[in-house]
């Protein structure tokens, strides 16, 4: 079992800055992949920002220049610094995490509870 647990979310004026966080436990062998997706009311589940093992990046077009998303492997955390934040960012954030286990050695797929963000004056 992996657990993600995010942090960071709350009020902002249009114009704001945020930094969720998003802490990995469990067994784990290995991290691969690690995302942040958003869900606004009425709307699918989309993704906003990702990071390999390898630190690389990628973001959905509608964040580019704005969010930054990193980790920090020692710790099992990841980070999405948003900055420029609007009104239309407003959303739950979830955290997902894919990899491998401990022992008994298989992958996993998993997501934090989701948090907050509303953006508005």
């Amino acid at each position: 079992q992996v657990q993600l647990v995010e942090s960071g979310g709350g009020l902002v004026q249009p114009g704001g800055s945020l930094r969720l966080s998003c802490a990995a436990s469990g067994s784990i062998f290995a991290i691969n992949t690690m995302g942040w997706y958003r869900q606004a009311p009425g709307k699918q589940r989309e993704l906003v920002a990702q990071i390999t093992s390898g630190s690389v990046t990628d973001y959905a077009d509608s964040v580019k220049g704005r969010f930054t998303i990193s980790r920090d492997n020692t710790k099992n955390t990841m980070y999405l610094q948003m900055n420029s934040l609007k009104p239309e960012d407003t959303a739950v954030y979830y955290c997902n995490s894919k990899g491998w286990t401990g022992w008994p050695r298989r992958e996993y797929d998993s997501w934090g509870q989701g948090t907050q963000v509303t953006v508005s004056s």
